[in-house]
């Protein structure tokens, strides 16, 4: 057995589910497009029919899942680099970063 195997106890990082985008403009972006195509393709069905209805799930795509998934990235962009995930014995609790991080750099330009 290698040494690297990982204990079966160990948390999962929080790597592991990341909606993040790269910027908050970028994410808010996503969102826009996403509850635009959603919104839209339901509100065009008396017009254009019910095929309209097929575009709606472009606004998933945009979305990387559903609204909700939407909605942790946009929590998790806005605290990144401010808030860090920090996990012993079972318990995982959320403290700021240690002095790391996009935050820290652009208040000392």
């Amino acid at each position: 057995m290698k040494s690297e195997d990982a204990p079966a106890t160990e948390v999962p990082t929080a790597a592991e589910r990341n909606f993040a985008s790269k910027s908050v403009p970028r994410h808010l972006a996503r969102g826009v497009i996403g509850f635009g195509l959603i919104i839209g393709s339901i509100a065009l069905v008396p017009i254009a029919g019910p095929a309209i209805l097929l575009v709606a799930p472009l606004g998933l795509i945009a979305f990387r899942g559903c609204p909700t998934c939407w909605m942790v990235g946009l929590a998790q962009t806005v605290s990144r680099g401010r808030l860090e995930r920090k996990c012993a014995a079972g318990v995982c609790t959320l403290a700021k970063a240690e002095g790391r991080g996009r935050a820290d750099s652009r208040h000392h330009r």
